[in-house]
């Protein structure tokens, strides 16, 4: 062999061996990807609920008094039941005249305003939740005639969201192992772990709208129980066996 080539294939196959190992690691890494999903229930300790007064007159200031004095008067009988100012927010409020249009039963040229509708919408947080049927029969007897929509919450709820979380992981787990097992391969490390999170959605009570008309006894209230789930999503390096 030509002495002279010796060198320059000594030096090609150095520059090949670190080209071969690159190559190597490029190669991308066996993994799998499950995803595990976990449920956990808590018993509600918290109520709430929207409560509206509805007030109609022929001009907005009449309207607006007499909504004012029923809110007012709701709004202190809630004080009285023990529910605190923290726990009290207006939610909302409109003044929206009322209209008469023209059409072939009256001799109406334009549309008239004929009064005018107050509606004042508070949100009330209720803590006992034995006080929960016992204030919206109140709060009918003293002029709510709109809302009633209620919810049922949990003011801390990481013992729940704790509780789901590991019986999310421990299914994940699980199915990885299936999967590997069947695939007979080693499931290694936890390469990477996210979660998703829902909480439970707002169930209205039974009858949104409240009516004056209600029985006088205390409206009838279940709690039940909310329920939390976490799922998981754990991607695991994998092995040959």
């Amino acid at each position: 062999m030509n002495r002279s080539l010796m060198p320059l294939m000594l030096a090609a196959s150095l520059f090949a061996v670190p080209g071969a190992v690159a190559q190597e690691a490029s190669q991308p890494q066996p993994k799998i990807s499950v995803t595990g999903e976990g449920e956990a229930t808590l018993s509600p300790d918290m109520a709430l609920i929207t409560l509206a007064v509805v007030e109609e007159a022929e001009t907005a200031r009449e309207a607006m008094d007499a909504n004012n004095a029923a809110m007012a008067a709701i709004i202190a009988k809630l004080k009285e039941e023990g529910i605190e100012a923290r726990d009290l927010q207006t939610s909302g409020l409109s003044i929206n005249p009322q209209y008469v249009y023209p059409n072939n039963r009256n001799d109406e040229e334009k549309p008239r305003i004929t009064g005018y509708q107050v509606t004042n919408q508070l949100s009330v947080r209720i803590r006992d939740l034995s006080k929960v049927g016992q204030i919206l029969d109140q709060s009918v007897t003293l002029g709510v005639n709109q809302g009633g929509q209620i919810s049922f919450t949990n003011e801390d709820p990481s013992e729940a969201l704790t509780e789901a979380r590991k019986r999310a992981v421990e299914e994940a787990m699980a199915k990885a192992k299936t999967l590997a097992d069947a695939a007979g391969v080693t499931l290694g490390n936890v390469i990477e772990i996210s979660e998703r999170m829902s909480r439970p959605q707002p169930m209205p009570m039974a009858g949104k709208m409240m009516r004056a008309e209600m029985a006088a006894d205390s409206v009838p209230v279940e709690a039940g129980e909310n329920s939390y789930s976490v799922q998981v999503e754990v991607t695991f390096s994998l092995g040959s066996q």
